[in-house]
């Protein structure tokens, strides 16, 4: 059975969906800035915050829906949280979807909307038709997306590959997983979990 970091790598390595067929290379080497300072990765929060939190993820599981109101919730109510999101589709073929359709709605600068919409669809293994229309009922332009999508298509192939070897090298099991400062946090964690871990963080001195 392949592990799904292993079939995220084959599924990038061979696209046939339809949206694009990239010839992506090799993901970059790893290094801070590419893990906190990647400028195709979408952020919130307070860029210059005290504290970074990267989120992995996938649209496809039900623990980060479970963590993610929790976690936006903290950002907005601390006010001194940079949030670092890192699409990780690792567990179906519409993950990668979900991915390609929300870093995909950033070049209309609505990757937040398509996010939320598609971290607010209950469950597991969810349709490709699903994500398409909740992404078209947050307000994104469908047709510019698709057109967003050809364009940029091997652009975000290659931020895919490069949050995989990111997740890889940092060691994170599944989703959801989490850098909060200097602590690895690989479970789903609630409004108090995310308060203690900022809290430690800041005790530590260290974004």
């Amino acid at each position: 059975m392949l592990s799904r970091a292993s079939f995220l790598r084959l599924a990038l390595a061979s696209i046939a969906l339809p949206l694009q067929r990239a010839s992506a290379g090799e993901p970059e080497d790893i290094s801070d800035d590419t893990i906190f300072n990647d400028p195709e990765t979408p952020t919130a929060g307070n860029a210059a915050g005290d504290i970074i939190i990267v989120d992995f993820f996938d649209y496809n599981c039900p623990y980060c829906k479970t963590s993610a109101p929790s976690l936006e919730k903290l950002v907005k109510a601390d006010g001194h949280i940079k949030l670092i999101y890192k699409d990780w589709p690792i567990l179906t073929k519409t993950s990668l979807i979900g991915a390609q359709l929300a870093l995909g709605a950033g070049y209309q600068d609505k990757y937040l909307e398509a996010h939320h919409a598609l971290m607010n669809i209950p469950g597991y293994g969810i349709s490709e038709d699903a994500m398409r229309a909740a992404v078209a009922g947050a307000g994104i332009d469908m047709e510019r997306l698709q057109a967003d999508l050809q364009m940029h298509g091997e652009t975000i192939i290659n931020l895919l590959k490069r949050n995989l070897a990111i997740a890889d090298t940092i060691g994170l099991r599944g989703t959801p997983g989490f850098l909060i400062g200097p602590f690895k946090v690989n479970e789903a964690l609630n409004y108090q979990g995310f308060q203690r871990a900022v809290a430690d963080a800041r005790a530590r001195g260290r974004k």
